[in-house]
């Protein structure tokens, strides 16, 4: 989301990563990466983000199970979006590590899983996230801890 750090026709200057991300998912479409994934995002809000999917076959590994970077990419995405949400107009970020911990396996009847990432810490030029990846009655399927880098514009 480099290119929304900057002044949009409809805006005055440069957005915070609030307000980048309620303007990349406020249309009916989804970033790209949503798209072909299957995953929404349901909740925002500074310093926490909550991304819903249901895995289906078209995810599967070749043991008959949902991938693992399927989990990871929800547990990314959670982690990297609850910290943009908390920059300021003209900061960036980028991932530095992503350690995922796989708790059980999911499949196409796991049903709608939850992605929910939060900021441990947002310095000047780190970030520290969490996340986890639940089903809709809590079971734990995922969860992750991710470093990122701040970087001004």
């Amino acid at each position: 989301m480099s290119d929304a750090t900057a002044a949009d026709a409809s805006g005055p200057g440069p957005l915070t990563g609030l307000e980048q991300l309620r303007r990349a998912f406020a249309g009916p479409s989804r970033p790209g990466i949503g798209q072909t994934m299957g995953f929404r995002l349901v909740e925002l809000e500074a310093g926490r983000v909550v991304f819903a999917g249901a895995p289906g076959r078209e995810v599967y590994n070749p043991i008959g199970t949902v991938h693992g970077g399927y989990a990871a990419t929800l547990l990314d995405s959670a982690c990297g979006c609850a910290v943009h949400s908390g920059l300021a107009a003209g900061q960036g970020y980028t991932t530095l590590d992503l350690k995922v911990a796989y708790h059980r396996a999911m499949t196409s009847k796991t049903g709608e899983v939850f992605a929910e990432g939060r900021v441990v810490t947002l310095g000047r030029r780190a970030a520290f996230a969490e996340a986890t990846l639940k089903d809709a009655e809590g079971r734990l399927y995922a969860s992750a801890t991710s470093s990122l880098l701040v970087m001004t514009a």
